[in-house]
């Protein structure tokens, strides 16, 4: 976006154009200590045991595992991992106060097809040396993870790369559920999916079940992949999530899809579902 050494538009000017700090143009980020890493993987590692944990309860785990740490570093590390205790507020992502949030749609409602209810997270993902964040959309009714994406920042537009990819590939739901994140109730987000007359469902505050089934899916996806065999790097880690969820929706059963895979249940050959 800012280029440097060009004579004929500073920096200055530059900055003011694309409205950004010049701050942070200088800004150089520090590099993450493995300390740190590590510290954040336990931390993740109890967030998806026991979602309803505030930094303090956490803080306080960490130290009868052997780990002291303060609870305001704790405080900061779940918020720049996009990590937030079930109560009060919304389970994962961070609401953004000036967005519009749109009611529970599926309280009650008999999901009895494929394409019908559309739902989507965001996760932390730890690397041995560094993390990235994942995104994925999954079909309710089947579980098969129709897109997904990675990124080092939670904007919104790997969530919009992710979306457009399902939509492409799938076609639109008829309701598509999520967390009352602020990459969910952004103007992008919204836009895209209302002019494709997608109605929109957002979990309830304070409620984990909401969106039970990604949630599921992070679990599955940690304690199978993630956690055991971490990724190097950020490539590495693309090709290992994508050889995953190709066993995920191809070759792995579900005992709720009557043991058919998320893949056969998505093309209309599931005879029941528990």
């Amino acid at each position: 976006m800012i280029e440097r050494g060009r004579p004929d538009v500073s920096i200055t000017r530059q900055c003011e154009l694309v409205q950004v700090s010049r701050s942070s143009v200088y800004y150089v980020a520090k590099p993450i200590t493995r300390e740190e890493l590590e510290l954040r993987r336990r931390i993740d590692e109890i967030y998806l045991e026991h979602p309803f944990m505030g930094s303090r309860q956490i803080a306080r785990t960490l130290g009868r595992r052997g780990v002291l740490v303060n609870r305001k570093r704790v405080q900061r590390l779940m918020r720049a991992m996009g990590l937030q205790a079930i109560v009060p507020g919304p389970h994962t992502s961070i609401p953004h106060a000036g967005h519009k949030k749109y009611p529970y749609l599926l309280r009650g409602l008999d999901v009895n097809r494929p394409n019908q209810v559309w739902a989507s997270d965001i996760t932390y993902i730890p690397m041995a040396r560094g993390f990235l964040f994942l995104v994925a959309i999954m079909d309710w009714y089947s579980r098969r993870v129709l897109s997904w994406r990675l990124s080092n920042t939670l904007d919104s537009s790997f969530c919009i790369e992710a979306l457009e990819e399902a939509i492409q590939t799938h076609g639109a739901p008829e309701i598509f559920n999520t967390d009352q994140g602020a990459q969910y109730t952004s103007e992008l987000w919204i836009q895209a999916c209302e002019s494709r007359g997608i109605k929109l469902s957002m979990d309830g505050k304070g409620r984990a079940l909401d969106n039970v089934f990604i949630e599921r899916l992070w679990r599955t996806l940690k304690y199978e992949q993630i956690y055991p065999t971490p990724a190097e790097n950020g490539h590495q880690l693309e090709a290992q999530l994508r050889t995953y969820f190709a066993w995920y929706n191809d070759e792995r059963p579900h005992s709720s899809l009557d043991d058919q895979t998320p893949r056969e249940a998505h093309a209309g050959l599931l005879k029941s579902v528990a």
